[in-house]
């Protein structure tokens, strides 16, 4: 068997093939990991992001372009909202922390800022641990802005950066997630705080690989804080979220994951990805990469009009959703299932095959009706 190291270096070497001789690899983010988590038994979307393919360009170069992602306008407006909330030493946020997070704890005032730069994100990493390490050791306030750490996700480390981690005087570590959304009333649209939940809680398990490395390990908290515009102006106000459901679930799906070096040994000799490609060549490298099409990858994946499309001309009945999938069971194309309640297949004996022969009986039941009752019929009596 050949060292870790070795692998690890053949591995990143065979995902530099598959992305394109000299296209940049794409940082794998905490959206996208958490999205990736939402459908791990997506192989497709697996590899791309293992890869670092740029996803936004693949769509493009295969003729089925995405609206998805963050306009500039949004971007903008959320750099600039961030900075704002951590401007003066982040006084206002560590205050924001201290309130609905930790207000046993004293005032924070002078809190440290730990200077977090380094070489390459390994560089970085490595340099936040230490900090971490140290800042818990001193058992004060601490904010940390953009630390980067690191999550291994199918064989392949990701390196994340959450918008700040704050440390307490009791050595305890707190996710913070600055988005530009409004909080009107006190609250926020329910999906975006879910999503922001879910990403938060990609950012939770890579610190609670940071923290275990200590001795004694210390404490992530489960509560992240979420920090939004203030109705339509542009101060700041936060909200406590309990992110312990979306992170026990993120870290299961995530060990579900494929890894990478199965999925790229079970592809043809020669695939790649660079959308330089003519338009066949891509489409069948592509094709080759088993997908997990629903309509939820709509709001998640920069492919997800390309895997649609793919999936009506094949008639599968993924594109109808995943609850509607999982109630067919091995009815996988909507031929299938229309066999099935036509009597012309499957076996009466599956639950599914007879839920959908029943249903069939009952819809022509009521149409019978319908016809009896119908003008016509009434002047035929």
């Amino acid at each position: 068997m050949p060292p870790p190291r070795k692998r690890e270096t053949a591995l990143r070497h065979r995902l530099a093939e598959l992305r394109g001789p000299d296209v940049p690899a794409k940082a794998l983010d905490a959206r996208a990991l958490a999205a990736l988590a939402a459908n791990p038994g997506c192989e497709r979307r697996a590899i791309l992001d293992g890869a670092g393919v740029n996803k936004t360009t693949l769509a493009s170069a295969l003729g089925a372009p995405s609206a998805f992602g963050q306009s500039q306008f949004a971007l903008t407006r959320g750099n600039a909202f961030e900075a704002r909330v951590k401007s003066d030493g982040g006084a206002e946020l560590l205050r924001l922390v201290h309130e609905k997070l930790d207000r046993g704890a004293e005032p924070p005032a002078g809190a440290q800022v730990p200077d977090l730069t380094a070489i390459g994100p390994e560089g970085r990493t490595a340099r936040t641990a230490l900090a971490l390490r140290e800042a818990t050791a001193a058992g004060a306030w601490a904010l940390f802005d953009h630390p980067m750490l690191a999550l291994d996700v199918a064989g392949s480390p990701a390196f994340l950066e959450p918008d700040a981690v704050v440390v307490h005087p009791d050595g305890s570590w707190t996710v913070v997630e600055i988005k530009s959304f409004p909080m009107l009333d006190g609250s926020a649209d329910p999906a975006k705080v879910g999503a922001a939940a879910r990403q938060a809680a990609v950012y939770v398990l890579a610190l609670e690989e940071v923290a275990a490395r200590l001795d004694p390990a210390a404490r992530v908290r489960h509560h992240v804080l979420l920090v939004c515009p203030k109705d339509f102006s542009n101060l700041p106000a936060a909200s406590a979220v309990d992110i312990r459901k979306q992170r026990a679930v993120t870290a299961r799906q995530l060990t579900r994951l494929t890894r990478l070096e199965d999925i790229a040994d079970a592809l043809p000799e020669g695939t790649c990805f660079s959308p330089d490609l003519p338009a066949e060549d891509l489409t069948a490298a592509v094709e080759s990469v088993p997908a997990a099409y629903a309509p939820e990858c709509l709001s998640a994946c920069e492919l997800a009009f390309h895997c649609r499309d793919r999936s009506r001309t094949a008639g599968a009945v993924t594109s109808l959703g995943r609850s509607v999938r999982a109630e067919l069971g091995g009815l996988t194309t909507v031929e299938d299932v229309l066999a099935a309640a036509r009597g012309e297949a499957g076996d009466p004996d599956d639950p599914a095959v007879a839920a959908l022969r029943r249903a069939a009986e009952l819809r022509a039941e009521a149409l019978g009706t319908a016809g009896s009752d119908s003008p016509g019929a009434l002047a035929c009596r």
